[in-house]
C-alpha cells in the first residue's frame, strides 16, 4: 500500500474568506500536501500539553486538480487505511 509521510495543514478553518484564492501559496510555502479540519483539536489539545500527536489521512478531495470522490468510493475504497490503522495501533 503506498503511504506519504507529509506535512498538512490542519484548521479550524477550512475556508478562509480573506484569502480564498491565496490558499496554494500558503501551502507551498509551508510544504503542505493537503488540507483537513477534523484532527485539529488533536494537535491543538496536544501543543497545549506539550506531547506529541500524529494522524493518518485518506485523500479524498483534491483542490489542485479538483478531482472527488464519491460518497460510495468512500465508502467502499479506504479500507486499506484502515488495515495501516488497525497494524499500527497493535504495534504501540
Amino acid at each position: 500500500m503506498p503511504l506519504v509521510e507529509a506535512l498538512i495543514h490542519s484548521s479550524d478553518v477550512f475556508y478562509h474568506e480573506d484569502n480564498v484564492d491565496g490558499y496554494s501559496e500558503f501551502y507551498a510555502k509551508h510544504g503542505c500536501v493537503c488540507v483537513e479540519m477534523e484532527s485539529f483539536a488533536l494537535f491543538h489539545n496536544a501543543k497545549v500539553l506539550g506531547k506529541h500527536a500524529a494522524c493518518l489521512l485518506t485523500i479524498s478531495d483534491s483542490l489542485v486538480t479538483h478531482k472527488a470522490t464519491t460518497a460510495q468510493e468512500r465508502q467502499n475504497s479506504f479500507t486499506n487505511m484502515m488495515k495501516v490503522a488497525l497494524e499500527s495501533a497493535t504495534k504501540l
